[in-house]
This record gives structure tokens, sequence and C-alpha cells, in this order.
């Protein structure tokens, strides 16, 4: 090559040295932050139990069948006596929940009479049970 140039061909190459530099300063900062950050938090020491174990709280199984009859926990139940029960369930563990499962062809006014019953007799958590399986549009 004449006049001491050299041609440079296109490059082909992706440089990695700078991006494994961009991380390892991101990894510094990571790791320090965490740490003061850990540092606010309040430390206590909680004392240990061998027979300590987490508390669920009570779950009522409500169904609502076809024909429009009640179940408990899979056992009938009357509309009136419905309500003792999830009133005394109440009264026993105020973190009570409800799980409501429905038949589909089962009118929306009664799902929500049964909706509105465990809410007013101070159950706080409820969720309607699906099949997930069968996600789609119902027919008209």
């Amino acid at each position: 090559m004449a006049g001491g140039t050299r041609r440079r061909g296109i490059i082909t190459d992706i440089n990695v040295t700078p991006l494994v530099d961009i991380m390892l300063v991101l990894l510094v900062i990571f790791m320090l932050t965490a740490h003061l950050i850990a540092r606010q938090a309040i430390e206590v020491d909680l004392p240990r139990a061998a027979s300590g174990a987490v508390v669920q709280p009570t779950t009522l199984a409500i169904t609502l069948s076809r024909e429009g009859k009640l179940f408990l926990g899979g056992k009938p139940i009357a509309p009136d006596a419905l309500g003792q029960a999830v009133r005394a369930a109440v009264a026993k563990d105020p973190r009570t929940q409800a799980m409501i499962a429905a038949d589909k062809s089962v009118s929306h006014g009664r799902v929500v009479w049964v909706l509105d019953l465990v809410k007013a007799l101070g159950v706080g958590s409820f969720a309607i049970q699906i099949d997930p399986a069968a996600l789609q549009a119902p027919g008209p």
C-alpha cells in the first residue's frame, strides 16, 4: 500500500467490551443500593416456636345448583339457615371468606342475592368459582 495508508474492511464483529463494562457498573450500583435499602428496614429478632403455623381463614363453599338449591360445604341448606351459618362462621373467624359456585343456568339475581347476603353478614373476601377450561362467550 502506497503512502502508509491501510484499507479497512467492514467491521462485522460486535465489540462486547463496552457492554460488559456497563453491566459491571450497573451490578455494583445495584449491590450498593440494595445494601442501603436493607439497612433502612427495622430489624427485629423474632422468637421461634416449634408449634407455630400459618392459620388459614375459614372458607365457606356455597353452591347454587341448576335447580336453584343451596349447598354449604356440599350439604343442602335452606336460605335462612345459610344466613345463620355465615353469621356463626364470621363470629368464630372474622377473616372468613366465601367461595361461591353457581351453575351457569342460575339466574344472575340469585347469585347477586348470595353475594349480598355473605357481604352483609361480614364476609370481607369472596370469589366466584369458574371453569377456566370453558372460557368462551355464552350463547344467546
